[in-house]
């Protein structure tokens, strides 16, 4: 049974402009009481210095840029060129080969395989909610969607195709000269308008809501019965989890936002530097030494859909991933003499998390993970 009491977190917190230190156990009455007020009046989170806070909470419409503003027949472009394995030299691997809807929009794998079979060198992390991020792929490579769609058709190790040969392929196929006309108005096929069909289509898959989401929309019901029922939507452990997440669990230094993800990169650990399964992450990009070992911060909406986790799909269960920051995060030794040593990112710090405190964190993951997204969202299939 849930400890209806929660241990002294020894951190002062500020509830409604006032600091407190809660010097005895707080009842879950009392903590469901302050976390069903407007996030405004919850208590202040645990941030390293310099960490901006964006407080956690709803996703608002995802926004379509000025160069690639939405139309419906764009999307119906873009879902025909995503599923279409003619995107591929072999005809046979589409997009959604790594970004199936069956499975969250990733695929199940440690890292993907492509052509011929050859094992890609990361794990496939989904793309629902990908329309709100700022940075694609682990290490922050494309600043576009509309570029990230198209690395993949010409990478060797997954489409192992080139563009010019895929606008003459397409060119060549008269369904789709159809559709680029309905798109964009004329029969042209061109990689710009295959980048922005398939952005298109992939900005329209959004998560459906969880019941952390649930939770945070019982503060604007009328109807006493539903306030009631969204309020606990989040049960006393995943309420707990919610605190610790903010507090003593130190996860929103990170994972901040309603996407959960503060869209930066940092170094966990898991870098393998000078090993077989070394990775240098940010530094393939930048070149800057202090970016070595640096991935992105992926969402954790919708985390407990994407197992395997971590660029290197290394973790099938999440309590091990727990278990890793719980203890500092994963091994590194810097070496003053070497300038690529990894640094390991200053806001992993060891948690002193007990049993029952990562169980609240698990049951929280849950809460903030809805079922997958079917397909595009209603607001665009509902489009004129």
């Amino acid at each position: 049974m849930f400890n209806f009491f929660i241990l002294l977190l020894l951190a002062s917190v500020c509830l409604n402009g006032v600091s407190v230190v809660y010097a005895s156990d707080l009842d879950i009455k009392q903590l469901r009481k302050i976390y069903t007020q407007d996030p405004k009046f919850w208590p202040k989170p645990l941030l390293d210095e310099g960490v901006e806070h964006s407080e956690l909470g709803l996703l608002d419409s995802v926004k379509f840029p000025s160069s690639n503003p939405f139309t419906k027949a764009k999307m119906k472009l873009g879902q025909q060129l995503f599923n279409d394995g003619r995107l591929s030299r072999s005809e046979q691997i589409a997009c959604a080969s790594c970004h199936d809807p069956d499975l969250a929009w990733a695929d199940g794998r440690k890292k993907s395989f492509g052509h011929n079979r050859q094992q890609g060198k990361r794990n496939a992390p989904s793309i629902e909610n990908v329309g709100y991020s700022s940075h694609f792929f682990w290490d922050g490579r494309a600043l576009s969607l509309e570029s990230q769609a198209l690395m993949p058709i010409q990478d060797p190790l997954e489409m192992n195709f080139t563009l010019p040969e895929l606008e003459q392929r397409l060119a060549n196929i008269a369904d789709y000269k159809a559709q680029f006309k309905a798109a964009f108005g004329d029969e042209k096929v061109t990689v710009e308008r295959i980048g922005m069909a398939l952005a298109t289509f992939q900005r329209t898959i959004t998560s459906r809501k969880s019941d952390f989401d649930y939770f945070m929309l019982a503060s604007k019901q009328q109807n006493p019965r539903t306030k009631n029922i969204y309020q606990n939507k989040l049960s006393d452990s995943a309420l707990l989890g919610l605190h610790l997440f903010r507090t003593k669990a130190r996860c929103i230094n990170c994972h901040s936002g309603a996407m959960f993800s503060d869209q930066k990169f940092h170094n966990i650990g898991l870098t393998f530097y000078k090993h077989k399964n070394q990775d240098l992450g940010r530094y393939n990009v930048t070149a800057k030494a202090q970016d070595v070992g640096k991935f992105k911060t992926p969402s954790l909406r919708g985390v407990m859909n994407g197992k395997p986790w971590m660029h290197n799909g290394l973790f099938v269960d999440m309590q091990g991933i727990v278990n890793l920051y719980n203890v500092g995060g994963g091994f590194t030794k810097p070496d003053a003499n070497d300038p690529l040593s990894p640094q390991l990112s200053p806001h992993i710090k060891p948690l002193a998390l007990t049993q029952e405190e990562i169980s609240a964190l698990l049951e929280f993951l849950n809460a903030i993970t809805a079922k997958p997204a079917r397909g595009p969202a209603n607001v665009f299939l509902n489009a004129k």
